[in-house]
């Protein structure tokens, strides 16, 4: 990072000078880009911004109001700070007239009591920039090789997190949108004390930029994310501010981190990579016509023309991410399922479709009933399955052709994330009624549904955190009262007066109307949203 003006003044040949701070005491933080040397009163023009400029005034203007407009020309061309040394121009102080423009625009203003050579503050000056950008350089070739290493060995988020924790010595978390923690590492710290309230303490740290230091929280903030879709932020906690290693060291990580997002895959036998690379380009679209998509499964030995199309989705009912052996056995499951096929004499497509489901495509005869032949699928597949994890299996609507097979995996991958949270022990599930909350949490991973809920309601969030106030507990008993505001005031506990103040107080800080239906329609639905977040999260 550039040294700030405070950097610059504890430097030896400013301090040389005597520096004393005039104006702008509170703008001590702007960084430095340059240090540029002028006599002349029209040198704005040729700055670009972030220099601290140094003179002795002897060609300033005598009109105070010409001295005034040199100051706000420095100030609009971002100009760091104005050093002024004494005694040739200006012999005790400063005109009043430019320390009150300086003050007006915040722009640090600081006079050299003793004369000090230019030549040495800018070389003091460039030389400490320079090592700062080597010294990035090399932060960036070290850090280039480890996460490289990191990129091609598929680590998991927790190998990266615990990599940045190892070398930075810090604790690191990678949250997503929603400002739920999704990886830790702790560098030896309680966990518990780090996650205390975190996402009160996560909504009010909001940087602008997609890399920055927050000193209030002492967080190094990362945005994370790739091809233009942001879906989390990486976190250092940081006791002092950070240095040029720690800022590359935050950024390597975020890049590493979404590359492997984008390039996860899992380790399969052949037969289950072509099957499930089939699967996945019927499912993207990946073929330009339903035949291509027929002839590659032809040629694997598994006829899809003339068929009924039934899409299966297995999931196991531990969450494959906390086991050790998770990938493992899912890939054991995708086996165990194509070997069963086989036995029954239903050639089917079977392939991992991500990390935590297996998909099949089984193509029935048309005579044949699709019920019995799953349940004769899940009987004989439990009946093998090793003892001690358990499975669900989810099917789709029977199709009869290949243009809608995706249609139906849909469904069969939503009735696989429902009936894993409460399996009831049937042989399979298919399409229940899922209505709009179990739609919201399908989608809770999905960035934009994130996004959208943080946009209807982070004003209030962010509000009740900051204030430990209880309006979204409000909003919620209004909205689930049909808007009925004499109802909602009864649940809530509160007189009516009191309720209507509080309403007021929402729409104020929400900006919208609680009258209309439309924007108490998409609230709610936010609210749903943030649900599906915070109960994932429990």
């Amino acid at each position: 990072m550039l040294p700030t003006i405070s950097d610059v003044l504890s430097l030896e040949t400013v301090r040389r000078g005597n520096p004393r701070v005039v104006a702008g005491a509170d703008r001590l933080d702007s960084r430095v880009r340059w240090v540029h040397v002028g006599e002349i009163a029209d040198i704005a023009h040729l700055l670009r911004g972030g220099e601290l400029v140094l003179t002795t005034g002897v060609a300033l203007p005598e009109d105070p109001e010409k001295l005034a407009a040199y100051i706000g020309e420095l100030s609009a061309v971002g100009a760091a700070g104005l050093v002024v040394e004494l005694g040739r121009r200006f012999v005790r102080e400063l005109p009043r007239a430019v320390v009150k423009a300086a003050e007006e625009h915040g722009l640090p203003l600081i006079v050299l009591a003793r004369e000090t050579p230019f030549v040495q503050i800018t070389e003091s000056v460039h030389a400490r920039i320079i090592d700062i950008q080597l010294e990035e350089l090399r932060a960036s070739e070290q850090l280039h090789e480890v996460f490289t290493e990191l990129s091609v060995e598929g680590a998991s988020p927790a190998e990266v997190l615990a990599q940045v924790s190892r070398l930075s010595g810090r604790p690191v978390l990678l949250e997503n949108l929603a400002h739920q923690v999704l990886a830790c590492e702790s560098a030896g710290r309680d966990t518990g004390v780090l996650l205390a309230g975190w996402e009160s303490r996560s909504r009010a740290v909001a940087p602008q930029e997609r890399t920055s230091y927050d000193a209030s929280s002492g967080w190094l903030v990362t945005t994370v994310g790739a091809r233009g879709q942001d879906w989390g932020r990486l976190i250092l906690l940081c006791d002092a501010p950070p240095g040029p290693r720690e800022m590359v060291l935050a950024e390597r990580a975020a890049t590493t981190l979404a590359l492997g997002r984008l390039l996860e895959r899992h380790q399969e036998s052949l037969e289950r990579q072509a099957h499930g690379t089939i699967i996945t380009g019927i499912l993207t679209h990946a073929y330009a016509d339903p035949d291509e998509a027929a002839a590659r499964a032809r040629a694997v030995g598994v006829p899809l023309t003339g068929r009924k199309l039934v899409s299966v989705v297995l999931r196991l009912v531990d969450p494959v991410d906390q086991a050790l052996d998770g990938q493992a056995l899912l890939g054991e499951l995708a086996e165990a399922t194509a070997s069963v096929c086989r036995d029954a004499k239903l050639p089917a497509l079977v392939g991992a479709l991500d990390q935590d489901r297996v998909g099949v495509l089984l193509p029935l005869p048309p005579r044949t009933q699709v019920e019995p032949a799953l349940t004769a699928l899940a009987e004989r597949l439990r009946a093998m399955w090793k003892p001690g994890s358990t499975f669900v299996l989810a099917a789709g609507s029977a199709v009869e052709s290949v243009r809608d097979v995706r249609r139906s995996f849909l469904e069969a991958e939503q009735v696989a994330d429902v009936a894993v949270r409460q399996p009831d022990g049937r042989p399979y599930y298919r399409l229940p009624d899922l209505r709009l909350r179990g739609l919201l949490h399908l989608l809770r991973d999905d960035a934009r549904i994130q996004t959208f809920a943080e946009r209807e309601l982070g004003p209030l969030l962010a509000h009740d955190a900051q204030r430990g106030g209880d309006l979204t507990r409000i909003l919620r008993i209004y909205l689930d009262a049909g808007r009925n505001k004499a109802v909602a005031a009864q649940k809530a506990h509160l007189s009516r007066p009191a309720f209507y103040d509080r309403l007021r107080r929402l729409e104020r800080i929400l900006d919208t109307d609680l009258d209309d239906v439309e924007s108490c329609l998409s609230l709610h639905v936010a609210l749903l949203a943030l649900e599906s977040f915070r109960r994932e999260n429990r």
